[in-house]
């Protein structure tokens, strides 16, 4: 389900302070990058990931092919840097 605008307004509040948790270099968005953007939105529910090595357009597919593949939404892309949420589906942390 798509976030509102409000919603993306929150969760960019919440993690404007963020610090990146996830670091993609120049192999892209690998099985091992998937499984841990997977495993830091299940302990975090809101992650910021930072992509190196790519130009505008690589690092825009590379942050969908994380989004997609985790089953989460972009909150924000602010140059190298993506906000991802995925809300906890039993023990949600963050109530927007």
């Amino acid at each position: 389900m798509p976030l509102r605008d409000a919603q993306r307004k929150t969760l960019r509040r919440l993690g404007h302070d963020l610090k990146p948790v996830v670091l993609v270099g120049d192999a892209g968005a690998s099985e091992g990058v998937i499984r841990e953007c997977d495993l830091a939105l299940g302990h975090h529910e809101l992650i910021k990931v930072k992509v190196r090595g790519a130009d505008r357009a690589g690092r825009d597919r590379i942050v969908d092919t994380l989004a997609e593949a985790t089953a989460s939404e972009v909150v924000q892309r602010i140059g190298n840097v993506a906000l991802l949420y995925r809300r906890h589906p039993e023990n949600p942390r963050i109530i927007i």
